[in-house]
């Protein structure tokens, strides 16, 4: 089939995963228009492409779907200080999602995450490097590892992420406390193990990294309107539309690429998806970044640190509480605490951020066309690996859109298993 005989595509949403479909769309030859209230160029974008942890994670195979941590999630909900939260006045806006989530929380359904996963993280790496090949690059992203580290605390919990991550053929290195220390000297020894991926890679400006694309996108000639988009529809077999308080706008084809805030348009499409909201904090320590040379995650905490140019990024904790609730002082509490766990030479800290990480309850993305609306596409639902897997979401979209093939098994992904 070919790739011109989709006239145009409008995209909503300007984030990682909405510029790298606009740019492959754009490669191929297809008109793209990209929507969204912000400006990405702007220093006040500050979605969740812009305070993420920076990490580009292809190994990150295994999620919160895992009977595992089954016994620990009450304990830890329960705790004013941990790397889970909830905001309680959001437990009845959160029981469809959590429901779904209990029926996905055993073995079997682990391993079909992790498969799947897998296959589309696998492809990720080279996605970007294929981008980078374009854009400048430089002092934006380093290619040194990630290293985790855990105490013996919950080592069996470790023991099977490690055993998954070798059945499906990943590269990791186990690291002893005193082989971690070599590599991370200023690291306090509050360890007791870990494991290296070398190589994996990481942003020292996510947002420097998305106005690359973005620019690199413009530069090809797609398209950019600042605009809040409020609806959307398939008005006939070969008609979306757009639209605005002030405008409407007409395209062939549509993807909503709208992150945490899909549902509004997916409800509107008359599609139950039990989509909310994993609320991530993230703080800087100023002209700390020299303390680490790589990325460094305590698992037991569920927080890590990233070196970048704003100094150290301390990210972490997964908070269930929706969009709309403020920011929690203790969230952010506990992100400072952790971070001075690890370096306790860290001063003060600033820039204190929140955002939102979309979620399903089988923790795999939703990719490909709406079942009502073939016309209208679905990327969303990449929770905390949207900056990983916003580069192969670029293709993989891209190429449904052109009507060509993947090779890929894209049924696990389907809007249809929630329908």
């Amino acid at each position: 089939m070919e790739n011109n005989k989709c006239k145009s595509v409008g995209i909503v949403g300007s984030g990682i995963q909405g510029v790298c479909i606009g740019l492959q769309l754009i490669k191929k030859g297809i008109p793209v228009t990209i929507f969204d209230r912000h400006d990405p160029l702007s220093e006040k974008f500050k979605p969740a492409s812009y305070g993420n942890a920076g990490h580009f994670s292809p190994y990150a195979v295994l999620q919160f779907n895992r009977p595992d941590i089954l016994s620990d999630v009450p304990k830890m909900l329960l705790s004013s200080y941990g790397p889970l939260a909830l905001k309680w006045n959001y437990i009845h806006k959160l029981l469809p999602w959590f429901f779904n989530y209990l029926k996905s929380l055993n073995k079997k359904s682990m391993l079909h995450t992790a498969k799947y996963m897998h296959q589309i993280l696998n492809l990720s790496n080279d996605a970007y490097e294929e981008i980078f090949q374009e854009i400048k690059t430089k002092n934006l992203v380093k290619k040194n590892g990630i290293i985790y580290v855990w105490t013996n605390k919950n080592l069996k919990s470790r023991e099977l992420e490690i055993k998954v991550r070798n059945d499906l053929g990943i590269d990791q290195k186990i690291l002893t406390k005193k082989e971690i220390l070599e590599l991370e000297p200023n690291l306090e020894p509050v360890f007791d193990g870990g494991v290296i991926y070398e190589t994996a890679m990481h942003a020292t400006d996510p947002h420097g990294i998305l106005k690359e694309i973005f620019k690199l996108f413009i530069k090809k000639g797609g398209k950019f309107i600042q605009d809040d988009i409020i609806e959307i529809k398939q008005t006939d077999l070969h008609q979306t539309k757009i639209i605005s308080n002030n405008e409407k706008y007409f395209f062939e084809k549509l993807v909503v690429a709208t992150g945490a805030f899909s549902k509004n348009f997916t409800d509107q499409l008359g599609e139950k998806i039990p989509l909310d909201t994993e609320r991530g904090y993230h703080v800087h320590f100023k002209n700390m970044e020299h303390l680490i040379t790589r990325p460094v995650i305590f698992l037991d905490r569920g927080f890590g640190m990233t070196p970048m140019n704003q100094g150290l990024r301390a990210v972490g904790t997964v908070e269930l509480g929706g969009l709309d609730n403020p920011p929690s002082k203790k969230r952010i509490d506990y992100v400072i605490k952790c971070a001075k766990e690890l370096l306790p030479q860290l001063g003060n800290h600033e820039d204190e951020w929140l955002g939102f990480r979309p979620t399903l309850p089988d923790f795999l993305p939703i990719i490909g066309p709406s079942l009502k609306n073939k016309n209208i596409i679905y990327a969303f639902g990449h929770h905390h690996l949207g900056w990983t897997l916003g580069a192969v979401t670029g293709k993989i979209v891209s190429s449904i859109v052109a009507g060509e093939k993947t090779n890929l098994d894209l049924t696990p992904y389907s809007s249809k298993r929630f329908n």
